[in-house]
């Protein structure tokens, strides 16, 4: 757990993203809850970290920062915010 939250302190995820209230990204517990027993929950949320797709954000269109860090590093946090 240390290792995911360091990542996202070096991420800055915390800048639009929290624990459990909303920003301007979703919580992590409303993230654990849309993939909730989703076989490919892993898989889709990894693919989001590491494509940095293109989101909404007050309105706007923007890209969504990639996670910083290694394959291993990147699991780890997915596996975190999937357990919130």
């Amino acid at each position: 757990m240390a290792a995911a939250e360091a990542a996202i302190k070096a991420g800055k995820c915390s800048k639009c993203h929290a624990v459990d209230k909303e920003k301007t990204g979703p919580a992590y517990k409303k993230v654990a809850e849309k993939y909730k027993g989703k076989a490919d929950a892993e898989a889709k949320l990894f693919t989001h970290l590491t494509t940095a797709p293109k989101i909404k954000v007050d309105g706007e269109e923007e890209q969504h920062v990639k996670a910083k860090g290694d394959e291993a590093d990147t699991k780890n946090l997915v596996k975190y915010i999937l357990t919130r």
